[in-house]
């Protein structure tokens, strides 16, 4: 939430600055603020209550809640919980992997997402000299690009895992390309951009000779 007594906020976010009420209820905050998302990082478990997601739901079509927190214990709520208490509309993600969720004949499927290895990665690869909000908006766009729309009518948030090497490695493409367009990059160009990223991979893998003469 941005708050008026702040002395960092930027003029794009002043617009958006409102004295809060002072209160210790969540349920109540959720009510006079009607935010769209919660991003659980509390590590606080089951601090999202049905009452919570039910002020979520009722201000929103598609509330969303990131239960980030870990371990599993720790988690703001469990994906069936977030679903069943918002009637399946609720968008879910955890720090940890929940099961799918089978709810009014339809299976959803919860996402996971607390890191940003490819963040890492492009800013690695290319030596980028600085950081800047802009590589986090391509990699959150990368990302959102690659779910299909089957994937997202299940409620996935994020693409799959299966394949999440490869996920990664588009994902740092993005960053990477934002890195270059702003001559940010210690490195030259190269011509195959994903092949340069791929090289930069720690692959933990072991030679036969590391390996010899153990039990």
């Amino acid at each position: 939430m941005l708050e008026p007594s702040h002395t960092d906020l930027f003029d794009f976010q002043r617009p958006y600055a409102h004295p809060p009420t002072p209160s210790r209820n969540f349920v109540s905050v959720i009510e006079d603020l009607k935010p769209t998302a919660i991003i659980g990082v509390s590590t606080k478990g089951k601090t999202c209550t049905q009452k919570v997601i039910d002020a979520m739901s009722c201000t929103n079509q598609r509330p969303t809640m990131f239960a980030y927190s870990n371990p599993t214990e720790h988690a703001e709520c469990t994906a069936e919980e977030a679903y069943r208490w918002s009637d399946g509309r609720d968008l879910y993600a955890a720090g940890v992997q929940f099961q799918q969720v089978r709810y009014n004949g339809k299976t959803l499927v919860p996402g996971q997402g607390n890191n940003f290895p490819a963040v890492g990665l492009a800013i690695y690869a290319t030596k980028a000299r600085r950081v800047t909000d802009e590589m986090f908006i391509a990699a959150a766009q990368a990302v959102a690009d690659q779910v299909s729309e089957n994937e997202s009518k299940s409620g996935l948030l994020y693409p799959p895992q299966n394949n999440i090497l490869q996920t990664e490695i588009t994902r740092a493409g993005r960053v990477a390309q934002i890195i270059f367009y702003r001559g940010l990059v210690g490195v030259k160009r190269p011509k195959d951009l994903p092949g340069f990223l791929e090289v930069q991979l720690y692959k933990p893998e072991y030679s036969n000779a590391a390996t010899a003469g153990t039990i």
